[in-house]
């Protein structure tokens, strides 16, 4: 009898120690991430960075073979600190990067990572001039086309006969206002278009010129979060002879509905996915549940964005580490050969890291909630038209 507990007991001694054997052989592998988690952009940021996290917690508990290790700093939404902040990532060893919001933040970044033979993804930089520099070490998920079409599809199904664009001169901003007018002037829409600087603040001029000499059916803004609070803010006050106010990335958010409940309701932004989610697959079930215990709060589009982005990244790293080609820059030639369906759909990368399959939606704030209202085919429910905060 003592034998046996003896040899029992050497046995069970011996399978503990080969699974912290195996546990402690698990290769981990660095990866950089700079993000706005302050600063004017610091919504978009953190709904980002919550899905990197969660995916960070997914790969981790499941790959079995592999770990990755975030390190993530503050851009704040600064072009020169994004780029310090790629040369810092790329100084303490990680493999890759994982950036950032905004296209004028994107574009330099990912030309320091690219200087440093670092690959680059993400969800934050949709202006075209990206995708034509021939880096082969850059990635993004989502473009500027993807979100036109949502806009002008939206704008057809509603029958809008003249629309305003106010639009911020940054360059995705810029570049996307002219081409839903490009798009919806070949269509017989009417469209007059508002330029506005970056810095400006107060947006009653130019909510006063539309009311007074445009008076479109809908207004449309191509800017960011400050901007849209301000642009509602002031068409709130003027209540110009509008059907609709409608944005695009960053508006169509539950961080949006509960931080401005009085400037949100029947504003119309771009959403991947209503707001609250149900998933039918395994692997959005797994995010969402995942995503839940780790913030206790329901998936939004932006952070699921940030997981669908860096799920691709780490599957990457994976099969690199795998083959062998990691060490020897072989992560930006992976990650090419992605091609897989995702939370936001197909994702495959051309030879400019474009994702050409980039299709998406029009969501609108009902009642605290988002509802997917257009395409018409993938609505969730009715769009509310015309409809207004006031």
């Amino acid at each position: 009898m003592t034998f046996q507990l003896t040899t029992v007991a050497k046995l069970g001694a011996l399978l503990g120690a080969a699974l912290i054997g195996a546990s402690a052989t698990a290769e981990e592998f660095k990866v950089g991430a700079h993000m706005p988690l302050t600063g004017t952009l610091a919504r978009s940021g953190q709904g980002f960075n919550e899905g990197i996290q969660a995916a960070v917690d997914i790969f981790n508990r499941t790959n079995g073979k592999h770990k990755i290790k975030m390190i993530t700093i503050d851009d704040e939404s600064a072009p020169a600190k994004a780029v310090a902040a790629v040369e810092k990532l790329g100084s303490e060893g990680v493999t890759s990067v994982i950036g950032g919001y905004g296209s004028n933040i994107i574009g330099p970044a990912s030309d320091t990572s690219n200087r440093l033979g670092l690959t680059y993804i993400t969800a934050g930089g949709v202006n075209d001039e990206l995708t034509k520099r021939g880096y082969k070490t850059f990635f993004r998920i989502n473009n500027t086309r993807g979100y036109e079409t949502a806009v002008t599809t939206m704008l057809q199904e509603v029958k809008a006969q003249s629309v305003s664009i106010v639009y911020s001169t940054k360059e995705a901003t810029s570049d996307l206002a002219k081409d839903i007018q490009k798009t919806l002037a070949a269509k017989n829409v009417k469209v007059t278009m508002h330029a506005f600087d970056p810095a400006i603040t107060d947006f009653k001029p130019i909510i006063n010129k539309i009311k007074l000499q445009d008076k479109p059916d809908v207004l449309f803004m191509s800017g960011y979060e400050n901007d849209y609070v301000g642009i509602i803010r002031a068409a709130k006050v003027l209540k110009p002879q509008i059907k609709s106010i409608v944005g695009v990335w960053s508006l169509a958010t539950s961080k949006m509905a509960s931080d401005f409940p009085d400037l949100m309701p029947n504003v119309i932004g771009t959403a991947m996915l209503p707001f609250p989610v149900e998933y039918k697959t395994p692997e959005g079930k797994q995010f969402a549940e995942t995503y839940k215990k780790m913030f206790n709060k329901d998936v939004d589009y932006l952070a699921q964005f940030g997981y669908v982005k860096a799920s691709l990244l780490f599957e990457a790293i994976a099969r690199a580490a795998d083959n062998g080609t990691l060490k020897k820059g072989g992560l930006s030639d992976e990650l090419r050969k992605t091609n897989r369906d995702t939370l936001i759909g197909k994702v495959t990368f051309d030879a400019n890291g474009d994702n050409p399959n980039f299709q998406h939606r029009m969501g609108q704030h009902q009642n605290g909630k988002i509802a997917i209202v257009s395409p018409a085919a993938q609505a969730t429910a009715p769009i509310k038209y015309p409809a207004l905060p006031w």
